[in-house]
């Protein structure tokens, strides 16, 4: 079969769609034929290379996937052939305490499928059955195939850590991107005020049309002052943060007093000023969190699949182009999620 890989870190040139061996499912596997995928920031630094992580080459990348079950292994009982099924990426021990306790999140060994594992672009792919989430036959694959990472990421710092509530006020920031807009989404469903950042009038306009009630220019404007004037200076309850060192020290300014920070991310850096006398001084929480439950996973999920939520799509390539499809990531080029198609499908 045919699958997206690089065999060494790099730039996008390493990337190649090439002939590698057909999956060979395990007990506990279900073998999956792919008919789409979205791409994640997740993947470029993947290919770039993370400290710590040392994969086997050649390595496919891709945590999101939709297709069409094609066999199941001796164990799997959730699924049978013909079923549609979206890829959840989160891999746990199931025998640790964290695991045993309910929140496989917190896994000592937790890992993320096209980052750690062998990932799902590709034309099959084995997957564990217990990362498989059913999908009703009416939501197009783009949908099922780019849902699941964000929203489930989202969903978690939204209600899970932050726990927001109706009439709070959250902002978002790189609302643009696939955890930006799925999270301006979830915040306003909830009924909150929704802020968003985001570095173009087109961005700012789908922003909008997420649902942010507030739209700032951050390449125009200083966010944290614009912030202050809109809110009287009170601040807002809740920053969402996935951008990191750039960011945060504004982040943290435009909390309210007992406000809320939480991140999944630092894609500028890890490692900003803390801010201890702000954090102190305010009463402020600096959250971090990572992927989702496998039932925070079915409660957003089913709000995607009914059409509350949806993953916005700003470009469709095959897998044959994955190479550009990870340059308009890197580019930082349209608003929403980048999906790719084995060349079979597209």
């Amino acid at each position: 079969m045919r699958s997206v890989i690089f065999s060494e870190h790099g730039d996008r040139d390493v990337i190649e769609y090439g002939e590698v061996p057909d999956p060979d499912p395990a007990d506990d596997e279900v073998l999956v034929d792919v008919k789409a995928g979205a791409l994640n920031h997740l993947d470029v630094w993947t290919r770039r290379g993370l400290p710590g992580i040392d994969l086997e080459m050649p390595h496919t990348p891709g945590s999101d996937a939709a297709g069409v079950v094609e066999s199941v292994g001796a164990d799997v009982d959730r699924f049978e052939a013909g079923d549609h099924v979206a890829v959840s990426a989160g891999v746990s021990c199931g025998s640790c305490e964290f695991c045993r306790d309910g929140d496989p999140t917190l896994c000592y060994r937790f890992q993320i499928i096209g980052e750690h594992l062998p990932g799902v672009h590709a034309e099959r792919a084995a997957v564990p059955a217990d990362n498989l989430v059913p999908v009703p036959d009416h939501v197009d694959w783009e949908i099922a195939g780019s849902a699941s990472l964000v929203f489930q990421t989202a969903w978690r710092m939204l209600h899970t850590r932050a726990d927001i509530e109706a009439g709070e006020r959250v902002l978002v920031l790189g609302a643009s991107g696939g955890v930006g807009h799925a999270a301006v989404q979830i915040a306003d469903h909830a009924g909150c005020e929704v802020f968003a950042t985001a570095s173009s009038e087109e961005k700012l306009r789908h922003a909008e049309d997420c649902g942010a009630d507030h739209v700032i220019d951050y390449e125009a404007d200083d966010f944290a002052e614009e912030i202050a004037a809109m809110t009287d200076r009170r601040g807002v309850d809740v920053v969402v943060d996935h951008v990191g060192a750039a960011t945060y020290p504004d982040s943290i300014a435009s909390l309210a007093r007992g406000g809320r920070l939480v991140t999944c991310g630092a894609t500028t850096g890890p490692n900003p000023d803390a801010g201890l006398d702000r954090i102190f001084w305010n009463q402020l929480s600096v959250l971090g969190s990572t992927m989702g439950t496998p039932g925070e996973v079915d409660d957003v999920l089913e709000l995607v699949w009914d059409g509350t939520f949806e993953p916005r799509i700003r470009e469709v390539r095959p897998m044959s182009e994955a190479d550009e499809a990870h340059r308009l990531l890197e580019d930082r080029e349209g608003f929403g999620k980048v999906v790719v198609i084995p060349d079979s499908e597209f």
